[in-house]
């Protein structure tokens, strides 16, 4: 079910508070409180993995980038011509499936690379694509968060202690899978329980890839509302926030341009 009417762990919250604590002006009440959301969340089963695979999603995520496997991969002509070993997060060892840990390092270090092909290859671990998207979904909104983080200068949100409880394994009616190499919502407004996920006049490709799992949209609508601008209002370029509309243009047309944005 989705899980719209949630708030953040105290405990949480306050954990969030003490990090923003460190930033040398302060940080607005939305960023801290959608930070502590999503981490409440995390804790929880989702829709294909339990809160404990969840949250070694989310440690194994962080590893990403100090992998030297992953940047000889991405070196190389093809990346499947290149033998070695993922870094791991030690703390969840054995908690991941590889092929998971594998796939979620090519999508977070080399996304131009994708193919529907890798994709389709996780069936044979008993993986289906919701299984992905959900975990590329918890990857995406934690680097969302720890750059934020790193901007502004405080430390990364410890991760939650994991609870208890099984998926939902609901799926969602989809359209057959397509340039996103995954089943996706239709373009139009859906029907209950997830008709909070967008309307006809608010179609966001980038939200649609993620669609199989509505919560990972969910939690990247948030995020974006208050790290960047609501999504209601992203083509109204009458209002900004501190800085004006052009410049947040600008700065995400070049961050993702230096992340190789698929999109």
């Amino acid at each position: 079910m989705p899980r719209t009417d949630q708030v953040a762990d105290d405990a949480i919250l306050q954990s969030v508070i003490e990090d923003m604590g460190h930033c040398q002006v302060p940080v607005r009440d939305d960023i801290i409180g959608a930070h502590a959301l999503f981490l409440t969340r995390l804790a929880m089963p989702g829709a294909w993995w339990t809160g404990a695979e969840r949250v070694a999603i989310a440690a194994n995520s962080r590893t990403v980038h100090k992998c030297s496997f992953c940047e000889e991969r991405k070196a190389a002509l093809s990346p499947y011509s290149i033998v070695g070993t993922h870094v791991t997060d030690p703390v969840h060892d054995g908690v991941l499936p590889v092929e998971i840990i594998d796939i979620l390092h090519l999508a977070m270090t080399n996304p131009t690379r994708m193919t529907a092909t890798a994709i389709e290859r996780l069936a044979s671990a008993g993986l289906s694509d919701a299984h992905y998207v959900e975990a590329l979904g918890i990857g995406v909104a934690l680097r969302s968060i720890d750059q934020a983080c790193r901007g502004l200068g405080v430390p990364l949100h410890r991760l939650p202690a994991p609870l208890a409880g099984e998926p939902s394994r609901i799926r969602p009616e989809v359209e057959p899978a397509g340039d996103a190499f995954v089943a996706m919502m239709p373009a139009r407004q859906p029907a209950p329980p997830n008709d909070d996920l967008w309307d006809d006049s608010s179609i966001y490709y980038g939200l649609r890839a993620m669609s199989l799992v509505p919560d990972a949209v969910r939690d990247l609508r948030i995020l974006s509302a208050a790290q960047y601008i609501p999504l209601d209002r992203a083509t109204d370029f009458s209002h900004g926030r501190t800085l004006g509309r052009e410049q947040l243009e600008l700065l995400a047309a070049r961050v993702s341009a230096i992340n190789d944005c698929f999109y």
